[in-house]
């Protein structure tokens, strides 16, 4: 790919939900924190492509920042199949043993119906790849952000899962001739 990619990747918002679920592709996002988004709104390059994974709290997330991105499926959140719109408590109380060895190993392992961290990492490589050169700007979610991480770094997917990715914050990363950097990680804009 020729030139250089700069890219913009921000966490959706805070979940209009019950906290402690898997929340399902339909899931609105929480937009009450108006400072945060107008603060992320103002730092972000003007004149950029806008991209989202399809999935409701990124794309309501996109609009308050006055985004109308392109939808790329490959920008979804891990699938956890049978696992979601279900609670993590209640998951470790029924679910038991199968439960709790998927968190042993959750770069590889995959619940039942659902995707490895490792397939997420491979979906969004192919993602990736589709941004031309320019600036690009994505709201997406927090594994995606740690998959893109994972490809930037050369990291093992196991290594890129130590990373924390807050709702609302802006993670920098570039493409370049010569290779990725990294500029910020989980930053708060103010």
């Amino acid at each position: 790919m020729e030139g250089e990619t700069f890219l913009w990747l921000i966490r959706h918002a805070v979940v209009d939900g019950v906290a402690g679920t898997i929340h399902a592709p339909d899931a609105p996002a929480d937009l009450s924190d108006r400072a945060q988004l107008e603060a992320l709104q103002r730092y972000l390059p003007r004149e950029a492509a806008s991209y989202a994974s399809p999935w409701r709290r990124t794309v309501e997330t996109a609009r308050a920042l006055g985004l109308d991105p392109a939808l790329v499926p490959e920008f979804s959140e891990q699938d956890f199949g049978d696992w979601t719109g279900r609670r993590h408590d209640e998951l470790a109380a029924t679910r038991g043993d199968a439960y709790a060895q998927f968190w042993n190993d959750p770069a590889r392992a995959r619940p039942p119906g659902g995707e490895s961290f490792e397939d997420q990492v491979a979906r969004v490589r192919l993602g990736l790849a589709r941004i031309g050169a320019r600036s690009a700007t994505l709201v997406v979610h927090s594994g995606t952000i740690r998959a893109a991480l994972c490809i930037a770094l050369d990291l093992t997917p196991q290594a890129a899962l130590r990373f924390v990715i807050d709702p609302l914050s802006l993670t920098r990363i570039d493409r370049l001739a010569t290779g990725w950097r990294v500029v910020s990680v989980n930053q708060r804009v103010a």
